[in-house]
């Protein structure tokens, strides 16, 4: 089953019109044929934890742009709005499940049981990855645009070799859909049938290029036409995001091939801590998705069912301040490699080319003490 992807997007209420949906802005309960059997489990429990995630994520991510603005960080990239569609997905994942990310995925992070360090080591440029990937099943964060689609396909092309029943799942923006590697990666998927999943989450902005310029009609529409089935999901539904997810793994992980998914959504703050926003978007539009916001849609639903008390509420929030203290201290208690230290281990020997290099980054390095 496919949406309907024939329909120009013309205005807001178009663009959500085009989208399947389980939970409508008002936190109203709407019935789905095809994704109602994927969360026949979700009590009111599991929603107040899905709740709970989105909540914890927001404050980590704000705690993530205030210490890059202090100077802790060399850059931030925020999730701000986005938090449904990547709690959503990543809360429907198995364990073994390989996620190949771009650099927007903090919820994905914080739903693979990270360590508080895990989150801002890159961010910091400390020794190693953001995480280990062999722990978190989880690749590096991505910063070239859409490379990570064909990451996740070659390691999908492994597990069909190895006769394993993981699914290797990749995230990106509306913008990588304009690069060839997402397209490259989408014609070897389903040439070879791999067992993988595509997460484009459409927040709408490539940086300051609106996704308006890039794709007149919706972005799901495309991967038909490479034989790949998808469904274009309300983005800011963390429940239909969930059941959107579920629907994909299971085609991936039966041997259908790869599933698609468009998450349409919004990015609520800059593209990264280096961007002003401000300066190409209408706040218009901004309040105008700022009222479509994900956590209070869920909140709306919970309270209407009377399952959702202040006393969750202020519980939920006393967790997430102190998973904000928890990275700030992580991040504050990082001991930084000397500087020199970038060329141990390059090699197993000595070798006189890396020599002269460090040579010359050490004489650099000294022009800072002389000044």
């Amino acid at each position: 089953m496919m949406s309907p992807h024939s329909t120009p997007i013309v205005d807001v209420e178009t663009d959500l019109a085009l989208t399947e949906q389980l939970l409508a802005p008002d936190g109203t309960r709407r019935a789905h044929q095809l994704l109602d059997p994927y969360v026949p489990d979700l009590d009111a429990e599991a929603l107040r934890a899905l709740y709970r995630d989105m909540v914890i994520l927001r404050r980590i991510d704000a705690e993530g742009v205030a210490l890059q603005r202090q100077g802790q960080l060399g850059l931030w990239a925020p999730c701000n709005g986005q938090e449904a569609s990547q709690i959503g997905t990543a809360r429907a994942l198995r364990a073994d499940d390989f996620v190949f990310p771009s650099y927007r995925e903090t919820g994905v992070i914080y739903a693979r049981d990270p360590k508080p360090a895990d989150f801002v080591r890159m961010w910091r440029g400390e020794e190693g990855a953001s995480y280990d990937p062999a722990v978190m099943h989880m690749a590096p964060l991505q910063i070239i645009i859409g490379a990570q689609t064909l990451h996740a396909v070659g390691y999908a092309l492994g597990i069909l070799h190895d006769g394993a029943e993981q699914v290797a799942v990749t995230y990106f923006g509306d913008g990588a859909t304009s690069q060839g590697d997402v397209n490259e990666a989408m014609v070897f998927a389903s040439s070879y049938q791999a067992p993988v999943v595509f997460v484009c989450q459409n927040n709408h902005w490539a940086i300051s290029e609106p996704v308006s310029v890039q794709a007149k009609y919706p972005i799901a529409g495309r991967a038909p036409g490479f034989g790949i089935p998808s469904l274009r999901v309300d983005g800011n539904d963390v429940l239909a995001c969930l059941a959107a997810m579920r629907w994909a793994l299971d085609h991936a992980r039966s041997g259908k091939g790869p599933a698609f998914l468009e998450l349409v959504t919004y990015r609520m703050g800059p593209h990264t801590t280096a961007d002003d926003p401000t300066r190409y978007r209408d706040n218009a539009e901004l309040e105008a998705w700022r009222s479509r916001d994900p956590l209070a849609r869920l909140e709306a639903h919970l309270r209407a069912q009377q399952e959702l008390r202040d006393e969750h509420v202020a519980a939920i929030q006393a967790d997430a301040d102190a998973a904000a203290r928890d990275l700030r201290a992580a991040c504050l208690g990082m001991v930084t490699r000397e500087p020199l230290a970038v060329f141990d281990g390059v090699y197993a020997a000595a070798h006189t080319g890396l020599a002269a290099q460090r040579a010359d980054y050490a004489r650099y390095l000294d022009t800072f003490e002389e000044a």
